[in-house]
């Protein structure tokens, strides 16, 4: 974006702040933001504020929709270019911030009144490992911590006065297991390469957490690709477990069907794979001795026989946010 004095500017350069990864969200089901397992995407910028500017902070540039109120500009008192979220905060980019830390404190602090006067709800802040140096300054300011990953950190403040009613860091991992019967009454299993000393020895299906932003069935049908080579197609979610560590882990048991039987195995994290006779795998001791795992097979044989349905996949369009969501239900052919 051009500033209309950009005649002004030429000893200044701009910097823009975008973030996409979180916005300040608080729809009709109080949704959380969950990372890596789930986070927002796709914000949408309405409004952008420039780095322009005046003598007076009263006469701070503002760009909403390309129009601009042009003014004098000093280097120090000028606002961080960012955009609108849908829900009524600011996003920052974290690709142009000021390298000073003192031109950052000084910008932040102006920023930080300008948008609480424009009574904006709250601020999202992502500063990248090279910029770190950046974090005291605005933890100083009043910002907090929200989540970080391995190469940012994620700052928020809240404007309004009252609690903060910015959604929590992500507290949820979801796995998935693949469930693979071919025509042989065979299943597909694996001995992990780096497992718990009970677990040594055991035969048991391929397993993973999901990619961020990744489909519960389309993480099945990827993880039993990934450590076995099989290609498969997903039928259905026979059920589900959870359980609290340091975070909820809720794992999903799928049934797939195989569409390859040429086994290609993982050499990471893999020992080995093979097609195991289903009366075999169901007889292990540890299988027989642990009444979660027991029950799963009973619930996967179940549903082999015909016997029980479980929750297959339908791709639906939503009035929430005009996309096409994936609804897992049950579903009985008369």
């Amino acid at each position: 974006m051009e500033c209309s004095c950009s005649s002004l500017l030429s000893s200044n350069s701009m910097e823009t702040i975008y973030s996409t990864q979180f916005s300040s969200f608080k729809p009709l089901f109080d949704l959380k933001s969950i990372p890596k397992l789930t986070s927002f995407k796709g914000i949408s910028a309405k409004a952008s504020y420039d780095t322009c500017v005046p003598k007076k902070a009263a006469d701070l540039v503002y760009h909403v929709n390309g129009k601009i109120n042009p003014s004098f500009l000093t280097r120090d008192l000028r606002i961080l270019d960012g955009f609108d979220d849908e829900y009524g905060g600011v996003i920052v980019d974290s690709e142009r911030l000021p390298a000073n830390p003192n031109v950052f404190a000084s910008m932040l602090r102006f920023s930080v009144s300008h948008w609480k006067a424009k009574e904006k709800k709250a601020i999202w802040l992502k500063l990248p490992v090279e910029k770190s140096d950046l974090v005291p300054v605005a933890v100083k300011q009043g910002f907090e911590y929200h989540h970080a990953e391995k190469g940012y950190v994620m700052l928020t403040y809240w404007l309004p006065e009252g609690p903060s009613m910015l959604p929590a860091n992500a507290s949820h991992q979801v796995g998935v297991g693949g469930f693979v019967v071919n025509d042989k009454n065979e299943v597909l299993v694996v001995q992990e390469k780096h497992c718990a000393p009970s677990f040594v020895g055991l035969w048991k299906i391929p397993t993973g957490f999901i990619d961020e932003s990744e489909e519960i069935y389309a993480g099945a049908v990827r993880e039993v690709k990934e450590e076995t080579g099989i290609d498969t197609e997903f039928l259905e979610v026979v059920a589900f477990s959870m359980y609290v560590c340091m975070y909820v882990y809720l794992f999903f048991i799928c049934m797939l069907k195989p569409l390859s039987t040429r086994i290609i195995v993982d050499g990471h994290e893999i020992q080995a794979a093979k097609w195991m006779p289903l009366i075999e795998f169901v007889e292990q001791p540890f299988i027989q001795q642990d009444s979660m795992f027991k029950k799963v097979i009973d619930i996967c044989i179940a549903r082999l026989g015909g016997c029980y349905c479980g929750l297959s996949v339908h791709q639906l369009p939503s009035r929430f946010d005009g996309k096409i969501s994936t609804l897992y239900y049950n579903c009985i052919d008369n």
